[in-house]
């Protein structure tokens, strides 16, 4: 969450309206802007609300519906064809007020897992890495990150709870240190033969 640098508060969304034209305004920086625009405020967690000028409606919703549907025309498809299914069927549905409460904790429980793995991969591995690489993961994981960031808990097939990601994610992070130890025993065998051979 983006916060004021004075009052320590986090930062008032930015005001978008959108017209009859299709044109989005923003009012903070008065000038109009793309969809592609609003798409890169999300990743940065600049947060907005759309409104109707004519009406005053907020329309948030709908123009996020419009990214995704745009981000998926780009060819950047990360929502599986079943799930789709899925999710279209859930609506008139008797769980149909259930749905947005699951993925919100879902999404949440999943951000909060990738946290725990790169904090964990920064620590295991940055001693080994020569200096720029490290950053250079940083930003990497971070793009991976924002591009799964909305629907990422049904990016994998057979996932269908946080539970079980969970417990793939541990059986990752044990794997990545066994794998770390390997190479720390390789690296201390490297480093002892030339003062064997010296």
């Amino acid at each position: 969450m983006q916060m004021n640098e004075t009052a320590g508060q986090p930062a008032q969304p930015v005001i978008v309206k959108k017209y009859a034209n299709r044109r989005l305004y923003n009012t903070e920086s008065s000038s109009y802007i793309t969809l592609d625009n609003l798409a890169e405020m999300v990743r940065k967690d600049r947060d907005f609300v759309v409104y109707d000028a004519k009406s005053g409606e907020d329309i948030t919703r709908a123009v996020l519906t419009q990214i995704i549907v745009e981000e998926e025309g780009k060819g950047h498809a990360m929502l599986p064809t079943n799930f789709l299914r899925q999710l279209i069927g859930f609506y008139g549905g008797n769980v149909q007020n259930m749905v947005p409460r699951y993925l919100e904790q879902a999404l949440s429980n999943f951000a909060h897992q990738q946290e725990t793995m790169r904090d964990t991969m920064s620590k295991t591995l940055s001693p080994f890495m020569p200096p720029g690489i490290e950053d250079m993961g940083r930003k990497n994981l971070a793009m991976m990150e924002r591009a799964m960031h909305l629907f990422t808990p049904f990016y994998r097939e057979g996932e269908t709870s946080p539970e079980s990601q969970s417990q793939e994610y541990h059986e990752e992070i044990i794997s990545l240190r066994a794998e770390v130890e390997r190479l720390q025993q390789q690296l201390a065998t490297l480093r002892a033969a030339p003062k064997k051979a010296g």
